[in-house]
């Protein structure tokens, strides 16, 4: 979805994959991507996004009988301990380390377009904002919580360097984690209605528009930021604090 927005605008774009494999979670094999970055772009890069994700096959096998102590124990446990070291090594470790490395290029890359700051996009997840676990996904969910809030420190490090880091944190969007496969040209397909006012799941246009939005001139303003693609309103507890401070309003006024 992001390669083919910013392809489509115009915009020069280098992916690692499944053809041309890279190890985020590798130092050694950050270190040659960055090499390799260098000899074909000395003016440096205007953009980098994370978008390198993956949740362990267990985390979505389904929830036991929540009422019962001893079942919820019996599920849980059965998660392996390398799976919580896999995931957070590619959705945290990978994150920390591609954004240090590649800090350089991006800082050099600013310099290309007069007013306009590089920037760093995280593809995290709105699991990472959900108290509940994620239909088991704990290790997924925790990463991404991680990720979010790595993305804060690594944008006030980066403050004066004027290369911006923001996060986008994706609901329910159709990719092969979701649907377990994709289509013709890399497409994944999720027929499932949604209680929002678009009446559906996010789709590619939706996660185009956010990344061309903090890739290009309108968000140059914007660091520090995580933008929630979820197609709903305010989370329970932003709603809490606004009736909180609506009811205390009403108080002072005498009401």
């Amino acid at each position: 979805m992001i390669t083919q927005a910013l392809v489509a605008n115009g915009a020069k774009v280098y992916i690692t994959s499944r053809r041309d494999e890279g190890d985020v979670s590798d130092k050694s094999n950050i270190k040659c991507l960055y090499d390799e970055m260098c000899q074909k772009e000395p003016k440096g890069i205007q953009l980098l996004v994370n978008n390198a994700g993956i949740a362990t096959k267990y985390s979505t096998a389904g929830q036991p009988e929540m009422s019962d102590p001893q079942a919820i124990t019996d599920h849980f446990w059965q998660t392996e301990e390398q799976s919580w070291a896999d995931t957070f090594e590619t959705n945290v470790t990978g994150v920390y380390y591609m954004t240090m490395a590649f800090l350089p290029l991006l800082e050099r890359g600013r310099e290309v377009t007069p007013g306009y700051t590089s920037s760093v996009v995280n593809v995290t997840s709105i699991s990472g904002f959900m108290k509940g676990n994620s239909s088991g996904q704990f290790a997924y969910a925790s990463s991404k919580a991680v990720a979010t809030h790595l993305t804060r420190m690594l944008a006030t490090t980066f403050a004066e360097t004027k290369v911006r880091v923001n996060c986008i944190a994706p609901g329910v969007f159709p990719s092969e984690m979701t649907t377990g496969e994709s289509g013709e040209g890399n497409k994944s397909v999720i027929d499932k209605g949604m209680s929002s006012p678009a009446g559906r799941p996010g789709n590619d246009f939706d996660m185009a528009a956010s990344t061309l939005f903090l890739a290009g001139p309108g968000g140059v303003f914007s660091t520090n930021r995580h933008y929630s693609l979820m197609g709903v309103g305010l989370s329970s507890s932003l709603l809490l604090i606004m009736l909180i401070v609506r009811r205390k309003h009403s108080r002072s006024a005498g009401c």
